[in-house]
């Protein structure tokens, strides 16, 4: 039973992670200074970003830096004390958790040109993430009465999907192998348990 659970808990993963996306930043021109003060901020909010994503930025490594920030040093460009660094040229970095990431150009003068991002990840692809039960309401007494019934209505609008130029090529094709490849495991799996 407990061989079940973990290799159904394995097959939920490695299906999870065949739905994740990597965007590269910059498109074409990767992580440069912008032709424009609102380029990034622009094709940031084109895209919609989950747990389990991952931003892919190039860059010309002995030249330009990555880091990531707070709020405060993203609006002052502050190079000073980064949440992370990264300088290899070529840095994928994984949203792991929802709510603002903000980057900078670890050049100071890049990073007032705008070359700057804030990415908001709104929640991981399985949408299995349960909001959290509501708090039991006091049990009425017998001066109050009864409660009246709740009404209104409550509606959602979606955010766009990121076109298909936004993803970088190459992730197209990993995901759809990973995805076959969790297909298979999960039937030989599956086999072998029942």
């Amino acid at each position: 039973m407990i061989i079940r659970g973990l290799g159904l808990m394995c097959l939920f993963m490695i299906v999870n992670k065949a739905n994740a996306r990597e965007f590269a930043v910059g498109g074409a021109k990767g992580w440069t200074v912008p032709s424009g003060s609102q380029v990034y901020s622009q094709w940031a909010e084109q895209s919609r970003f989950q747990i389990g994503d991952s931003l892919l930025f190039v860059y010309q490594q002995n030249q330009d830096s990555v880091l990531q920030v707070t709020r405060d040093a993203y609006d002052s460009c502050n190079t000073d004390a980064p949440t992370a660094k990264f300088a290899d040229g070529k840095t994928s970095f994984a949203l792991t958790h929802s709510g603002p990431y903000y980057f900078i150009s670890g050049n100071k003068d890049n990073c007032k040109k705008n070359e700057k991002l804030v990415v908001i990840v709104m929640a991981d692809r399985s949408g299995t993430t349960a909001p959290s039960p509501p708090s039991p309401a006091p049990a009425p007494t017998e001066e109050s009465g009864p409660s009246p019934p709740v009404t209104g209505t409550f509606e959602m609008t979606p955010a766009p999907m990121p076109t298909p130029s936004q993803e970088t090529p190459n992730n197209a094709a990993s995901s759809s192998a990973s995805f076959v490849a969790a297909a298979l495991l999960g039937a030989a799996l599956a086999s072998t348990l029942y």
